[in-house]
């Protein structure tokens, strides 16, 4: 009898161990194990494509990351290539100021451009493939920067050769900037590439 008293709290101890959480190989710091799901739209989200227009992509954030999801600007027929060039660059900036949809919210996707940004076409003296932000590139945040750079120079909104020459609303330099791998998957501590662009 002494000896089933004695067993007693063993095998109610094993009981409640075995009701608790149990070991696993994923980590169960609140941050790695999320990011397993993140990032991964189990269906195409038909909210965001259902207008009808030019299909391009944007790039939000989710996670460290950058990461392009599909959307739609409109562009009336018959546009001059240059009035093109700026209309797309103003809905992508569109598309980046916008609260992300609500699956997209779920599967974790944010974006650091603020709204109001707007964007015009090249100054006199500017190469004519420049778009001028209403904030100075250098004023906004790497993570916005990158968002912004990776958009536009994968969109008709640039030349095609992966780049994108940016100002601001002032006199600041023009620079050429670039979207590379590493800034796709680490915004935050990488600047995108950059070159200081003279006019004609």
């Amino acid at each position: 009898m002494r000896a089933r008293a004695l067993l007693a709290p063993v095998l109610l101890a094993a009981v409640l161990t075995g009701c608790g959480i149990r070991s696993t190989e994923v980590p169960t710091d609140f941050g790695a194990a999320p990011s397993r799901v993140q990032c991964s739209l189990a269906e195409p989200d038909v909210s965001t494509q259902s207008s009808r227009g030019l299909p391009v992509q944007v790039f939000l954030l989710c996670g460290a990351s950058l990461v392009a999801v599909d959307r739609t600007v409109r562009v009336p027929d018959g546009t001059a290539d240059s009035a093109r060039r700026v209309l797309v660059a103003q809905g992508l900036l569109d598309e980046l100021t916008a609260t992300p949809s609500l699956s997209e919210q779920e599967a974790g996707y944010t974006t650091e451009v603020r709204g109001g940004t707007t964007v015009s076409g090249p100054r006199r003296g500017d190469p004519e493939d420049t778009l001028r932000l209403s904030t100075s590139p250098g004023d906004l945040t790497s993570y916005a920067l990158a968002q912004i750079v990776c958009t536009f120079s994968d969109s008709a909104a640039a030349e095609g050769d992966g780049s994108v020459i940016l100002g601001g609303p002032g006199d600041d330099r023009l620079r050429r900037y670039q979207c590379t791998d590493e800034v796709r998957s680490r915004p935050g501590s990488r600047q995108p590439p950059s070159a200081e662009v003279s006019g004609d």
